[in-house]
This record gives structure tokens, C-alpha cells and sequence, in this order.
């Protein structure tokens, strides 16, 4: 028997916004050695079917996965474990994207010390097109109690002077 989430709310919903940009979609091409020339060549992509440059499909895909992450760890420590990426669309360099995700199941995990959590995500442009669709799997568990820094850690020791 699941045991009711310990750290995740079910229905949680979080987002954020990101314009791109033709030097944007460039250098993550480059990061990620994505070389295809639609990345890349202002002049070979305006003559696409596209008409502009567009981001690789990692781009998109690692903001998307990356907003689990900063999300989470506002709170407690999160550990991506799986993730189903659709690519539904071409973004443009010039597209604005927000990116969501929705908490469907979560379940506390007493072997893994964490709540098992299940999200829907997307992207949708600025034109309310949908240009990504994803679901992903994540284990979160609370953070540590923290301690405290032992006195002598703290503090401040002279210049030249011995510890």
C-alpha cells in the first residue's frame, strides 16, 4: 500500500517564462554539439520551412527538466529519475515559451526515503501553441536537518594572526 505524499502536494502546479533568442539558440547548439545548420545558419535556416532559426529539441527539453530541479529545491532535495519528452513543435528563435509541470501522483517511498512523484509537463508558445508535452518521474526527499558550524568555524581569525 502507497503511503499519502510526505513532501510533494498532489495537484501542485509551477511554472516560468523564457524568451529565446537567435544568440540563445546558437550557443546551447553549440553547448550541446548540436551542429545541424538550422541551429546555427541564419541564412540556410530562413530558407527552411521554418523561415528562422530554431532550437535544438534539447534546448526546450533541458529547461523543461531543469524547472523540476529549481522548483524542488526550494524545499527539498530532488533527484530526477525518468523523463518522457514529446517534441510536438519547432521553437523559434524568436518564441517565448512557458514551460509547466503538475504534480499527478505522489507516494512516500520508505526505501528511498522520499516521495515517489509523478508530473505532466508542456511547453506553449506565445501563440498558445503546445510545442512540448512530457511526463516525469522524481524522487523527493526532505532536506536534512541542518547544523549548526562548530563555534571555532565561525570565527574570524586575524591576519597574521595564528588560529
Amino acid at each position: 500500500m502507497n503511503s499519502l505524499p510526505r513532501v510533494v502536494t498532489i495537484g501542485e502546479r509551477f511554472s516560468t517564462t523564457l524568451a529565446f533568442s537567435n544568440d540563445s539558440v546558437k550557443s546551447f547548439a553549440t553547448l550541446v554539439n548540436d551542429m545541424n545548420p538550422l541551429h546555427h545558419d541564419e541564412a540556410y535556416a530562413a530558407q527552411s520551412r521554418f523561415g528562422t532559426l530554431i532550437a535544438s529539441g534539447t534546448q526546450p527539453a533541458a529547461h523543461l527538466m531543469a524547472l523540476i530541479a529549481t522548483h524542488f529545491s526550494q524545499y527539498a532535495q530532488p533527484l530526477g529519475l525518468e523523463f518522457d519528452i514529446k517534441l510536438k513543435k519547432a521553437v523559434r528563435s524568436d518564441d517565448t515559451l512557458t514551460f509547466t509541470w503538475a504534480v499527478r501522483r505522489a507516494f512516500w517511498k520508505p526505501s528511498l526515503a522520499g516521495d515517489l512523484v509523478q508530473l505532466d509537463g508542456n511547453a506553449v508558445n506565445e501563440r498558445g501553441e503546445t510545442v512540448m508535452l512530457a511526463s516525469a518521474t522524481v524522487l523527493v526527499m526532505p532536506n536534512p536537518p541542518c547544523e549548526p558550524a562548530p563555534a571555532s568555524a565561525s570565527r574570524p581569525v586575524k591576519k597574521g594572526a595564528a588560529p
